[in-house]
Order: structure tokens, then sequence, then C-alpha cells
């Protein structure tokens, strides 16, 4: 396996440094951030929306297992069919063997970091089976050969003269296209795909355990087509998707879309409970849901950290992060980027793997403030670090210096003796890696604070 970390470093330097990829960056987030301020002033009081999504989430949490029971049981009245997949390998798996029994040869995709995170295209197109990215989004990411840079916005990276240019040398539109006709040649594109697919794969925002449902939320109408013009739908979702209630629907869409885009409600909002029935015109004639572990079981066993699985996936704390403003979603080498990817990622692909995203944070608690479900997200990092240390996954290197650190910090006599240049020396040894080569060190200074004081209490005129 190679190096996450190493690669997470050489990465976060050279984007950190590249200030064009920062400009655009900057720029995009500067939108959602404008949008999402006016977005908010549609709550009479946010914070009480925020608690009572908390509160809900919180519950769900605590009682995944009956909730996923009551979903499969009313999902299945419905006529449609549940796949429990412990991990992306038995997702996949079981997905090849819907396509095999339809003799599928191409799928239509809506929006999915789901389906991201196991894969799926990949996966598919081993078996001569082509993935259709139907999101404008994923397209443009799907024709560079990139994975999403964001969990909302998977183009975030890019201005549209880069989405210009990448569908010159791709589809051969003209160089200086402008966004309206990039979007009506890539319409006219999917229009096709979606009559000829034999299946549609989609993720969802929630799943519905009193219903049977599963909701999806869009602003362009593709996961819409991806769930109507298919005769077999799969959707894959993770288990922490839930909500137990539809009436709590309201409040998770709008807490959604104003976090994510600032909207008051997205475009487009589906509700399926089902294949379609024989009264209905349209929709699938199969439907399958596919509950992702991949993980998470793992997760909800960590008394602190399984509140991670409140999130709604809605990108806010991305769009906050100073780190990620800097180094960008690809540099941190997992699906889920940013604060929250940080968090789950060592727990969905292994904590020694993937540790250091956990120090990927300035600890400034922004991504906290703007959570719709008021999770802890900067203390959750804090618990990801403590658990790799516990589990000596730290270097003979750390742990030696935070011993030594500790010996010192904890006497005073220690610290007096040991002088300014013993201290700055160390510091070197021990912490200039971990610095930064752009940086330098800080000095000690020659006299502590409790040296200079002492002096100065014995010597009051040196006050004036």
């Amino acid at each position: 396996m190679p190096n996450q970390q190493q690669d997470f470093i050489a990465q976060s330097q050279a984007k950190s440094f590249d200030l064009e990829h920062r400009r655009k960056l900057k720029f995009n987030i500067s939108q959602y951030d404008h949008s999402v301020i006016n977005g908010k002033k549609q709550y009479e009081d946010l914070e009480l929306a925020k608690q009572r999504a908390s509160h809900i989430k919180t519950k769900v949490i605590d009682n995944l297992e009956k909730h996923l029971t009551d979903f499969e049981t009313n999902f299945t009245k419905n006529g449609g069919k549940v796949i429990w997949a412990e991990d992306g390998k038995e997702a996949v798996d079981e997905i090849l063997k819907v396509m095999k029994s339809v003799k599928a040869r191409s799928v239509v995709k809506g929006k999915s970091m789901t389906t991201e995170e196991i894969h799926i295209n990949e996966e598919l197109e081993k078996v001569d089976i082509e993935p259709i990215e139907t999101d404008l989004g994923e397209y443009i990411v799907q024709l560079a050969g990139e994975a999403p840079y964001h969990i909302v916005t998977p183009a975030m990276h890019k201005s549209k003269e880069d989405v210009a240019e990448l569908m010159h040398e791709k589809e051969g539109l003209p160089p200086n296209s402008t966004p309206e006709e990039i979007t009506e040649h890539v319409r006219q594109v999917l229009r096709k795909k979606f009559a000829n697919a034999e299946v549609g794969i989609t993720g969802a925002n929630f799943i519905i355990a009193d219903i049977g449902g599963i909701a999806v939320t869009e602003n362009e109408g593709n996961a819409l087509m991806t769930m109507a013009f298919p005769k077999v739908h799969i959707a894959v979702v993770g288990i922490e998707k839930m909500i137990p209630y539809m009436k709590d629907l309201d409040l998770f869409w709008s807490l959604l879309s104003t976090h994510g885009t600032g909207q008051n409600i997205t475009v487009y909002n589906s509700i399926l409970t089902g294949p379609k029935r024989s009264v209905e015109d349209d929709g699938p004639e199969e439907m399958y849901v596919v509950l992702l572990d991949n993980g998470r079981t793992d997760l909800l066993n960590e008394i602190e950290q399984r509140s991670a699985l409140g999130c709604i996936r809605c990108g806010a704390c991305l769009n906050g992060c100073p780190i990620y403003k800097a180094v960008g979603g690809h540099a941190y080498g997992s699906t889920y980027s940013g604060p929250i990817g940080s968090i789950i990622t060592p727990h969905f692909k292994g904590m020694n793997e993937f540790k250091h995203l956990s120090y990927a944070s300035s600890l400034c608690g922004k991504c906290t403030d703007v959570c719709p479900v008021k999770i802890d997200i900067h203390k959750l990092l804090l618990y990801n670090r403590n658990q790799a240390v516990q589990q000596k996954m730290t270097t003979n290197k750390e742990r030696w210096s935070m011993f030594l650190w500790k010996k010192g910090m904890l006497k005073r006599g220690v610290m007096d003796k040991l002088g300014a240049g013993l201290k700055n020396f160390l510091l070197d040894i021990f912490f200039k890696g971990a610095w930064g080569s752009k940086r330098e060190m800080p000095k000690v200074a020659a006299k502590s604070y409790n040296e200079l004081w002492k002096e100065r209490n014995e010597n009051p005129s040196s006050l004036n």
C-alpha cells in the first residue's frame, strides 16, 4: 500500500503553493458562502432547527438496527429488494449480479459519493459496462479522469475556462464555449444515454424508515431521470443516512439545501418507496436498495466519534475549513475530504493508513460552527488522534518526544535548567520535520517568563 501520509504531504505542499488553484477554489467557495448567508435568513430560529436535527440523528444512531430493519420490512412490502453489503466488494458483487441478470451494457448514474466510495465505475468498466455520470459536475470530472473534488460540488477546482478547454479536448466543442453552450451540449448527449441505459444507479440523501422509502435531492433533474427511464434502479446508500419518520424530512431537506448551496429547498426532491405499481406509468420495474456498511459499524462502536455518522453531507465544513481551502479535495486521498472526511475515513479505510488526516486541521472550530446537525467536528478529530496514540500507531520518535516534553513541562526546575540553547536544539531535532521545510522553527527566548518574573519582582524598579 502506498504511504498515504507521504502522498498527502506532497500533494498538500504542491496545492498550497499553487496560487492559481487557490484562486479558483477561493472564488468558487465564495459563491456558496454568499448564498448560504442569504439562505439562512429563511429561519426564524436556525439554532433550534439545528438542535432538533441533532437530537433526531443522535437517537437514530443509537437505535440504528431497529430503524434499518423497519425500513427493510416496509420497503419489501412495497415490492423493493434490499441488499445488505458488509463492504465495498460485497456491494459491487451484488450490483454486478443485477447487471448480469438484465444483460446491462450501459448505466446512467446520479450524483453519489457512496458509489464513489465503492469505485463502482471502475468495476463496471472491467466487465465492459459503460457508466455515465449524469450530474454536470460529475460528468466533467469523469471526462477529466478525476475523482470528485468536493462532497457537493465535484468540479469545485475548475474554472469555466478549464471546463471549456476540457470539452474542446474531449468532445470537440469550440474552445471558447460558454457555460450555457456546454450545458446544452451535455443535455443533448445525456438524453440518448437515459433512453438507452438498462440500469440507473443513484445514492440517496436519506432513508425513511416508517414509509420504507429513500429521498433524493438535486438541482438538475438528472437523478430523477436516472430513476425513471431505466427498467432497473439501484440505490447505494450508507446505513447512517437513516431518518425515522416521513414527518422529519422537511427539517432535513431544508437544512441540507441551506447549508449546502444556500437554497431554501433544492429544485428536484424525490421520494421512492419501490418499483412502479401497475397503475403508474413511470418508474423502474425493479428497484434495489444496497445498504452499505463498509466501516460504518466500526465507527458506530466508538463512543465519541460515532456522532460523525449524523453527517448529512452538506459540505459546509469543507467550505469553512482553512485546510481544505488550501490543499483542495484530492490531497486527502479518500472519497470524503475536508473535516468530516478526516474523521470518518480512518474508520472506513483503516486508522493506521489514514490517521494523519485527523491532524489536517487547525482546530479553529469553524467546521463545528457551520454544521447543521451540530457535530463537534474539531473535537472528534482530537478523539481520533488520541485513539491512534492509544493504539500505538505513532512513531518511536514521536512517542519519545512527547514523553520528554511531558517530563519537562511538569517540572519547572527541569525547564529552567535546560536553558534556551538546549531547548532550541531539542526543538530542531524532534519537531523541525513536522514543522515543515517552508517555515523556520520558533526560537526559545534567552530567559523564560518565569525567570523574568523573578528578576522583576526582586527588582521592582525594572517594571517602570
